[in-house]
C-alpha cells in the first residue's frame, strides 16, 4: 500500500489549494485518514482526519473553518481543500493512513501506521 500526496504550490495569502492523496490497494474504505504537516523548523503536527466512513472528521483549531477535509472511497483519494490560506500554513503536507480499525479518526501521529511523501504549500503574503 502506497500514498501519494499531490496538489501543493505556491499561493497568495487569501488563496486556495485542494490537495489530493491517492491510497493504492483495495482497502483504503477500511481506513481513517488524516493529514498533518510540518513548518520549516518546527515539528510535524496535526491537521485534520477523517472516519473510514466519512461521517466523522476531526480538525486542529488553527484551521477550522478554512480547511474542508473528504473522501471518495470509490477512487481511493481523501481530499484536503484548503481555504483562506494564510502565510503560517506554509510547510509540507503529509497524508497518512490509520489501518488500525478505530472508529475514531485520532490527532495522533502514532495511530497513523502508513505515510505518505509531503507536499509542499507556500503561501506568500
Amino acid at each position: 500500500v502506497q500514498l501519494q500526496a499531490s496538489g501543493g504550490g505556491l499561493v497568495q495569502a487569501g488563496g486556495s489549494l485542494r490537495l489530493s492523496c491517492v491510497v493504492s490497494g483495495r482497502t483504503f474504505s477500511r481506513y481513517n485518514m488524516g493529514w498533518f504537516r510540518q513548518a520549516p523548523g518546527k515539528e510535524r503536527e496535526f491537521v485534520t482526519a477523517i472516519a473510514w466512513s466519512g461521517g466523522t472528521t476531526n480538525y486542529a483549531d488553527s484551521v477550522k473553518g478554512r480547511f474542508t477535509i473528504s473522501r471518495d472511497n470509490a477512487k481511493n483519494t481523501v481530499y484536503l481543500q484548503m481555504n483562506n490560506l494564510k502565510p503560517e500554513d506554509t510547510a509540507d503536507y503529509y497524508c497518512a493512513a490509520d489501518r488500525g480499525g478505530r472508529s475514531y479518526p485520532h490527532t495522533q501521529q502514532y495511530e497513523y501506521d502508513l505515510w505518505g511523501q509531503g507536499t509542499q504549500v507556500t503561501v506568500s503574503s
